[in-house]
Formats: structure tokens, sequence, C-alpha cells
């Protein structure tokens, strides 16, 4: 996953994270997959966005629930953390703040 991951920020479709741990270690930035779709709610008169980040493990190893991460200038809270496949890729729910 790590290879299909570096080909991926090679082409430029990943984006900058910066994790600042909720330990207070210093900040980390990681290239990671940003997903941000947006679905229609109350009768189609708003939007609502699910935001998501996939990255592969070893890159965030320590990442935790309420832990927040900064992309594109904008502050996001860490809900909830999945573990996909064999366990080397993983899915991290986000809030924004």
């Amino acid at each position: 996953i790590e290879s299909l991951y570096l080909a991926a920020e090679h082409a430029g479709l990943l984006q900058e994270a910066i994790w600042s741990p909720g330990n207070g270690d210093p900040p980390v930035t990681v290239k990671v997959d940003f997903q941000s779709p947006d679905e229609a709610v109350l009768d189609s008169l708003a939007l609502s966005a699910d935001y998501a980040i996939r990255y592969p493990a070893k890159r965030l190893p320590d990442l935790v629930a309420g832990d927040t991460l900064n992309i594109s200038n904008q502050t996001y809270r860490v809900r909830e953390i999945r573990t996909l496949g064999d366990g080397s890729e993983k899915r991290a729910t986000l809030t924004r703040l």
C-alpha cells in the first residue's frame, strides 16, 4: 500500500496534512488522501460534508480520535479511525472546526 500512496503522491493526488498530536509532541506533516464529499440534506436545501482521510498506517501510527489535522488551512478534529483491509491502510473520519 505504501508504494501505491507514493505513486499517488508523485502524481499530485494527495494533500498535505499537518497532524498535531494530543500528547504535546511537535506537529508532523504527511501526505494523505483527503475526501470531502457533499450530499444534499434538508430536502436539498443544504449540503452536508463528511470529511475523511485515508493513509498508510505507518505514516500516522499514533493518530487517535480527538487529535487535530490542518488540511488546506482548515482545521479538522479526528472523530473515528478504522483499519482497512489487511491493516496497512486506515481511514479517519473528521469534523471541521
